[in-house]
């Protein structure tokens, strides 16, 4: 996967045996956090930040900025959120986690589906916009 920590700012964390995939984006203008032992399939995006300006005049004002003196250092207007995936939680092929969502401990979300609010621990979402399939059950501690 590739990880992009934009030019004004932005975090990547990612935990203990985690897995990654092929072609997946992960996008940062505030703060992604990732847990223990989550898996993201290939092709997946998760994006943390509108990347844009959502005023039309000023997005074009930021896209001239981007291609004739670099990424802006400073936010400006461009909305960002958090986004927080716990531990054990698998997000399959082509999913999109759009800014401020949190996938709790254990969920799963489904192939190419498009994730605009927090998933509870243990639940299965899909669609676009994902919504909840069913609850899955908590593992044994053994």
């Amino acid at each position: 996967g590739k990880l992009i920590v934009c030019a004004y700012g932005g975090q990547i964390n990612i935990g203990n045996n985690c897995y990654i995939g092929d072609g997946t984006w992960i996008r940062s203008g505030e703060k992604v956090t990732i847990g223990n032992n989550v898996l993201i399939a290939n092709g997946a995006n998760i994006i943390d930040t509108n990347s844009h300006e959502v005023d039309a005049i000023e997005r074009a004002a930021g896209y001239e900025h981007i291609i004739t003196k670099g990424h802006p250092k400073e936010k400006g207007s461009i909305l960002t959120a958090p986004i927080v995936i716990h531990d054990h939680a698998w997000i399959n092929f082509n999913a999109i986690i759009l800014k401020g969502v949190t996938i709790g401990e254990g969920a799963i979300v489904a192939a190419g589906s498009v994730v605009t609010k927090s998933v509870e621990p243990y639940t299965i979402v899909a669609g676009n916009p994902a919504k909840v399939i069913k609850q899955i059950p908590r593992p044994v501690v053994r």
